[in-house]
């Protein structure tokens, strides 16, 4: 099999390119490459294992997911468009986002918040969740593999404090098959380009609760305003949560995501041990009696 990352191997597979290593994801091997024509793509092949501290696999089968979630998304959202998928080298490439662009995530933990991206970003969610139903996305293995055990089922098992509380939300989620659902809306997966939000990663698109997207937006925004000490954010997760008043379990994935992200399989990188250690005091609190709002879950973390 082809490794993207090799460039002798990428030659020969695509001719003449120029090529650069794109990191920070840890799931995927991903390769900006630019062509003679001036074509630019965004070739990403799929790992068995993932790049992180613990032992975390997922069939690289899921790049057939994410093939055609790019398909799919691209006719709700501004999405990349998907150039051509090579489901045996578990490779696809997808047209690159032409500069000037920025990540969202970058962005915000420079402490630049803007409302309209906010609300732009809630809009393409609902946007997505709108999607009728498609039989390409009723399987729910790689959601299981890389979202339900890492996120809640592995933390269960590392704070037996949450246990009942992550275990009761997984038998919910798995039992709800309501929309479309990303799995992965998070800000990283967000380009900034002209000023318009562009939508990458659909390896975990399914159709299940989408509560859960809601959640785990939300967990990324709260851990940034902790991170910050920010208030602004602890308002911008409110004044995302405002454009989803009928999925009320979204804050119960909101805690869930939370204490995920600094006790699971994968933590935030930009969150310190004692930023870690706080957070998972405050949640498995809150996890005890959830509150009806999401302003009281981010204002227990400033």
């Amino acid at each position: 099999m082809i490794d993207i990352e090799d460039p002798a191997q990428l030659k020969a597979y695509l001719g003449p390119v120029t090529a650069r290593v794109l990191r920070g994801g840890v799931s995927n091997k991903t390769v900006l490459i630019e062509r003679e024509n001036g074509e630019a793509w965004v070739l990403k092949q799929a790992l068995p294992q993932l790049r992180v501290a613990v032992e975390w696999f997922c069939s690289p089968d899921r790049i057939n997911r994410e093939a055609k979630g790019l398909e799919v998304a691209g006719r709700y959202v501004t999405a990349p468009r998907l150039v051509f998928h090579d489901p045996a080298n578990h490779l696809l490439a997808m047209e690159a986002v032409p500069p000037p662009h920025e990540n969202w995530k970058t962005m915000l933990l420079r402490g630049e918040l803007q409302e309209a991206y906010v609300i732009e970003f809630a809009r393409m969610l609902r946007a997505l969740h709108s999607a009728p139903f498609d039989p390409a996305f009723e399987d729910t293995s790689y959601f299981e593999a890389l979202r339900l055990e890492p996120y809640y089922l592995y933390t269960a098992e590392q704070c037996p404090e949450a246990a009942e509380f992550l275990h009761d939300l997984v038998a919910s989620t798995r039992a709800t098959h309501r929309a479309l659902v990303h799995g992965d809306y998070s800000p990283k997966n967000v380009l900034i380009h002209n000023d318009q939000l562009v939508l990458l990663d659909f390896e975990v698109m399914h159709w299940g609760d989408p509560a859960f997207d809601v959640g785990f937006a939300l967990a990324h925004l709260i851990s940034k305003a902790h991170y910050l000490r920010d208030r602004r954010f602890a308002e911008a997760a409110s004044l995302f949560y405002s454009q989803f008043s009928s999925y009320p379990r979204a804050i119960h994935h909101a805690l869930g995501c939370l204490l995920a992200r600094v006790a699971g399989r994968s933590t935030l990188e930009y969150l310190t041990p004692g930023h870690r250690a706080r957070q998972r005091q405050v949640v498995v609190r809150l996890m005890r009696n959830p509150p009806a709002a999401i302003e009281e879950v981010a204002c227990s973390l400033l």
